[in-house]
C-alpha cells in the first residue's frame, strides 16, 4: 500500500508582488520638473504616502487594479494640491462671482493655463520616460529622489527644496531713521513702525512676526481734530481709487513715462494695497485712519477712529461717492457701504455714454463724463467742503468694447485712462479750484503673471500685484510745487494716506507763500508689506517676500 501524503502550496512571499509604480513613474518625474522650476507648492510627506500606497504589494490582481483607479482621483487631487492653483474653499467663495463672467471672458482665462514651453517640455519628459524605462528599473531612482525630498524637509525649512536662491527686492522692511520707536507687540519690538525681522525665517517665526505685526497695528491711528480753526480754509478731497493699476503693469504697458505721473506732487514707490481684489482694497481705504487689519476682520465693526470719510464729515466735508460702473458685480457697492462707512447715495449716472462693457457684460461709463459731471455738480459748492471717493473699473481684465467680445487691450485703456486724468488735471489746474487728489489704487492686473499665477489670477496678492502707484497733487495753491514729484520710497500704506490728509485739514497749504514740503511728507507711519486675500497671505519678510496659502506651512514666493 502507498502513502499519499497532500501537502498545500506554498504562498509566494510577499516581496514577489513588488510591481514598481509603471506609470505613476511619469506622473511623479512631472512633479519633480515642475518642482525643479518653481512651479509647485511641493508637499513631500503627503507624495510619499501616496508612492507608498502604490507600490504597496497585493497579491490579489483584481484589487491591484482596483488601486488603480482609486489611486486617478487622489492622485488628481493630490497634484491640484501641489500647484499653487486656487484651493476647493477660495473657488467656492469665489464661485458666484466667477458665474457672472462672460462665456469669451472664461475661455480667454482657460486658454491662459496653457503653457506650449511646458506641454513641449512635458512631452520631452514622457518620450525620455518610455525610451529609459526599456532599460533602466526607473521606479528605483523615483523613490529614491522621493525619499531624499523628505529628508531634506526633516534636516531642514521646506525652503531648501527650491533651487538656488530667492533674489532680494528693493523694499525696506526694518522702517529706517524716518520714524521712531511706537510700540511693542508682545515680546517684539517694533522699530520704525515695523516689527523687528530678526529671526530666521521658518514658518512657527513667520506666524510670529505676523501675529506681531497686527498687535502692532491695533494700536496705531491717525489723529483728526475735534473741530477746523475758524481761519480754516474750505477745499475738496478727490479720492480715486483705480482697479487693476500697479506699478508693474504700468511696466509691462510701457507707460511709466506717461506725463500723468510728472503731474503729480508726491507719488509713493512702495505703497502696498495690502489686498489682490476690489472690495477689500476699497474697505482698506476708507478705514485708513486706522492701522492695518487682517481680512477677516474687515468684514467686522471697526472703531469709529478707522474710517477716513466719517472723521472729515465730522469736519464740515460733504460725503460723494461716484464710480464709473454700476457697482453691482460681487456685491462691491454693497461691501463699500456695509463695511467702509459711505451711506451716501451713488452719485447720478443717467446719461453717461458707455465706452466699454465689463468682464460681467455690464456698461462702464466715460470717465471724461462722470469727472465732467463731478466739476459740475462741485460748481454749486463754492466755498464749502467735500470728500468724493471715486472708483474707476476700465482696466479691469476682461473688459471689452461694445460689439467685440475679446478683451480690450489692456495698454490702449491705460493709455486713454492716463490721457483723460492728465487732461482733467489740467482743467483742475486752469480752474483755480482748492481740490487735493489723492490717487490710490485698489491693486494690480497681473498683467504678466508669474510662476505662481496666470496672468488675470489675482487669488494670491503677490508685491507685483500690490505695489501700487498711490500718488497726491494739490490743485489751486498759491505756492504750487515745483520740478519732478517728491519720491516717498519707505514702505507705506493707507494709514500715510490718512496722515498727509490730517496734515493739510485746515487748507492753509493752498493759500501759504511757501509750503514746505519736506515737512508734509516726513515721519510719515511706515506699514510692512503685508497682503492677504481670504486664502492667502504674502509678506516681506528679512528683503524676500513669503507666501502662505490656506493657514498652511510658508514658502519664498517663487520669483
Amino acid at each position: 500500500m502507498t502513502n499519499h501524503t497532500t501537502t498545500s502550496p506554498t504562498p509566494s512571499p510577499l516581496w514577489q508582488y513588488w510591481r514598481g509604480l509603471s506609470g505613476w513613474n511619469f506622473y511623479f518625474l512631472v512633479k519633480f520638473g515642475l518642482l525643479w522650476a518653481g512651479y509647485l507648492n511641493f508637499h513631500p510627506l503627503l507624495n510619499l504616502v501616496f508612492m507608498a500606497f502604490l507600490l504597496m504589494p497585493l497579491p490579489n490582481l483584481r484589487l491591484h487594479r482596483l488601486r488603480h483607479w482609486i489611486a486617478i482621483p487622489v492622485g488628481f487631487g493630490l497634484f491640484w494640491h501641489d500647484t499653487w492653483l486656487p484651493g476647493l474653499e477660495s473657488m467656492m467663495s469665489q464661485g458666484s462671482q466667477v458665474a457672472g463672467f462672460s462665456a469669451s471672458y472664461l475661455a480667454d482665462l482657460a486658454l491662459r493655463f496653457i503653457n506650449w514651453q511646458m506641454v513641449g517640455a512635458l512631452f520631452v519628459l514622457l518620450i525620455a520616460w518610455l525610451f529609459l524605462s526599456q532599460w533602466i528599473r526607473v521606479t528605483v531612482f523615483v523613490v529614491a529622489l522621493m525619499i531624499w525630498l523628505n529628508v531634506l524637509t526633516l534636516t531642514g525649512p521646506a525652503f531648501s527644496l527650491w533651487p538656488g536662491g530667492q533674489p532680494t527686492t528693493t523694499v525696506t522692511t526694518t522702517g529706517g531713521a524716518a520714524a521712531a520707536t511706537v510700540a511693542t507687540a508682545g515680546d517684539t519690538p517694533v522699530v520704525g513702525d515695523i516689527p523687528a525681522q530678526t529671526a530666521p525665517p521658518t514658518s512657527e517665526n513667520l506666524n510670529a512676526w505676523l501675529a506681531s505685526f497686527y498687535a502692532s497695528e491695533e494700536k496705531r491711528q491717525s489723529t483728526f481734530p475735534t473741530e477746523l480753526a475758524a481761519d480754516s480754509q474750505p477745499f475738496d478731497l478727490l479720492m480715486i481709487n483705480i482697479c487693476s493699476l500697479s506699478w508693474a503693469d504700468i511696466e509691462a504697458a510701457g507707460l511709466m513715462s506717461h506725463p500723468l505721473w510728472s503731474h503729480f506732487d508726491m507719488v509713493f514707490k512702495h505703497f502696498n494695497s495690502a489686498t489682490a481684489y476690489s472690495g477689500p482694497a476699497a474697505i482698506r481705504l476708507l478705514r485708513a485712519s486706522c492701522g492695518q487689519s487682517s481680512h477677516k476682520n474687515l468684514y467686522q465693526q471697526a472703531g469709529a477712529q478707522c474710517y477716513l470719510f466719517d472723521n472729515l464729515a465730522k469736519l464740515g466735508f460733504t460725503q460723494q461717492l461716484m464710480m464709473d460702473h454700476n457697482g453691482e458685480f460681487g456685491g462691491f457697492l454693497k461691501e463699500v457701504r456695509d463695511n467702509g462707512g459711505i451711506q451716501v447715495p451713488l452719485m447720478n449716472q443717467a446719461g453717461l455714454p458707455p465706452v466699454l462693457l465689463s468682464f460681467d457684460g455690464s456698461p462702464i461709463f466715460d470717465d471724461t463724463a462722470v469727472l465732467n459731471r463731478w466739476m459740475e455738480s462741485e460748481a454749486t459748492n463754492q466755498g464749502k467742503r467735500t470728500a468724493t471717493f471715486y472708483n474707476l473699473l476700465p482696466l479691469h481684465d476682461g473688459n471689452h468694447y461694445p460689439g467685440d467680445r475679446k478683451s480690450a487691450d489692456y495698454k490702449l485703456r491705460a493709455q486713454k485712462l492716463f490721457d483723460e486724468l492728465d487732461a482733467f488735471f489740467t482743467q483742475l489746474e486752469k480752474s483755480g479750484r482748492k481740490v487735493m487728489v489723492v490717487l490710490v489704487p485698489e491693486h494690480g492686473a497681473a498683467l504678466q503673471g508669474d510662476k505662481m499665477q496666470v496672468s488675470g489670477l489675482r487669488d494670491i496678492p503677490s508685491p507685483s500685484i500690490t505695489n501700487v502707484p498711490a500718488a497726491i497733487k494739490f490743485f489751486g495753491m498759491k505756492a504750487p510745487h515745483q520740478g519732478a514729484p517728491l519720491e516717498i520710497t519707505q514702505p507705506s500704506s493707507f494709514l500715510a494716506i490718512s496722515e498727509i490728509v490730517t496734515r493739510v485739514l485746515d487748507g492753509k497749504i493752498f493759500t501759504q507763500d511757501s509750503v514746505n514740503w519736506q515737512q508734509l511728507i516726513g515721519n510719515l507711519p511706515q506699514t510692512a508689506p503685508v497682503s492677504e486675500n481670504a486664502n492667502a497671505v504674502v509678506i516681506q519678510y528679512q528683503d524676500r517676500p513669503y507666501v502662505r496659502l490656506n493657514g498652511g506651512d510658508w514658502v519664498p514666493y517663487p520669483q
